[in-house]
């Protein structure tokens, strides 16, 4: 059973207008919505703030949910999907990741509410950037930058996030970036500790103590004009009983900052992830951790700089093949960049860069990491209802039905996009990986 929810979370369906559909994915419909004040009117002061809800089938989840073989590595509960979903959005308080806003919880569908990102998602982003497929390498430091912060701060909540890809980046109304869709996350104990900073030059900002960190922040007047700062955002650390629970740390204990070498003391047997996208461990089930987020930021590093995927092949076996075997292809001169992605597109995730490797990084000299999330004016900021007109979105005079919508999509049989997730290596032609391992 699913634990309790703070009362002012609760919402009614009624309590929002459905103003557009945003997109769909795997096990939702995500909603453009604005709050209804007290008589149904939207249009009052302070009711109009919008949002995004992510609506999802309870058919589709009981279907998913019996889907999987004996042992639920391929899906287990759907049901009990949703609510990790949901103790994992309560748990987050960062300015790169979502807040849940309120529960949605009907006999038809359950749903979160969060803020809505206006800026479309960063493969929309690129495909429509200065009519350009591909993002230069300071707009590649940038967004690099807030999705090692992002996914430093969930792995020192314990969170494997384990589904990074760029329609799973949003760009604020700030410009900066916002990670969602943690229905394919897990916990784990926290990772071994790193090693004493005397072990290892410590070349990072971050490793620095805070005195030198000030006066060197103070000499640095050459950064990047993409890092020129504005008045300082506060973290705040997330106190959730919920998310204590799920056997997380606190967020005072050690993240995934681990150099090539040092492992996590527990490992995942899931099959989850994006084909594209997914690390050569899950591919081969022979357990995985963190790595497999540093993993996925080097397949998008990758897809900004290149405009495609480096593994992507004729047909899923084709894909997994050369996940598991083909080094990515990196053409034109050798530069830094093209060395982090190397590190981060490593085979063995021993190897594998993590969040202290990265920070350390050549490609990321210069960067004061204590002052990105304050960056003034990010590479690009959304103009009002940018996502509408970017998605193709109709904005709707009425209200749409929300439980109508998401019925349409997913139906009784739960049909929608498919992750690996929904796939089960239980025999089949192209859906059978086990000549690989």
């Amino acid at each position: 059973m699913a634990p309790s929810l703070p009362q002012q979370l609760n919402l009614a369906l009624a309590d929002l207008k459905a103003l557009s559909v945003l997109g769909q994915g795997a096990r939702g419909v995500v909603f453009h919505v604005v709050p209804v004040a007290a008589g149904g009117d939207s249009t009052a002061a302070g009711a109009g703030e919008p949002m995004a809800l992510k609506a999802m089938s309870r058919a589709a989840a009981r279907h998913k949910g019996a889907a999987g073989p004996a042992g639920g590595t391929c899906g287990g509960d759907g049901h009990r999907r949703i609510w990790f979903e949901r103790d994992v959005l309560l748990a987050l308080r960062h300015p790169l990741l979502p807040s849940l806003r309120g529960v949605v919880a009907t006999d038809a569908v359950v749903g979160f509410v969060i803020n809505r990102c206006p800026g479309g998602d960063l493969k929309s982003l690129r495909r429509r950037w200065r009519a350009q497929t591909t993002f230069p390498e300071s707009v590649i430091r940038f967004y690099a930058a807030e999705l090692v912060l992002a996914l430093e701060h969930l792995h020192g909540l314990g969170v494997v996030y384990r589904d990074l890809k760029p329609e799973n980046v949003l760009i604020q109304e700030s410009g900066h970036v916002m990670l969602v869709d943690f229905d394919l996350s897990t916990t784990l104990p926290p990772p071994l500790p790193p090693p004493p900073p005397d072990a290892a030059p410590a070349r990072a900002s971050s490793l620095l103590p805070s005195s030198h960190r000030h006066r060197r922040r103070n000499k640095n007047t050459k950064a990047s004009t993409v890092f020129a700062c504005f008045s300082r955002r506060h973290v705040a650390s997330p106190q959730s009983p919920l998310f204590t629970s799920m056997t997380a740390p606190s967020a005072s204990s050690s993240s995934c900052c681990s150099p090539p070498g040092v492992r996590t003391p527990a490992k995942s047997n899931s099959f989850v992830g994006t084909e594209d996208y997914v690390a050569p461990e899950i591919v081969a089930g022979s357990g995985h951790d963190y790595a497999v987020d540093w993993w996925g930021l080097g397949v998008v590093i990758y897809e900004m700089l290149y405009g495609c995927t480096p593994f992507r092949g004729r047909s899923r076996r084709e894909t997994f093949h050369r996940v598991l075997t083909a080094p990515p292809e990196l053409p034109g001169e050798a530069t830094p960049l093209c060395d982090l992605i190397t590190r981060l597109l490593e085979k063995d995730p021993g190897k594998r860069l993590g969040a202290r490797g990265v920070k350390r990084h050549a490609f990321f000299r210069g960067v004061d990491w204590d002052r990105v999330l304050d960056v003034a004016r990010p590479p690009f900021i959304p103009s009002p209802d940018e996502n509408d007109a970017n998605s193709g979105a109709v904005v709707e005079a009425e209200a749409l039905d929300v439980e109508k919508v998401v019925h349409e999509v997913f139906g009784s049989s739960g049909a929608g996009e498919t992750s690996l997730m929904d796939v089960c290596s239980d025999g089949g032609t192209d859906d059978d990986f086990s000549i690989f391992f």
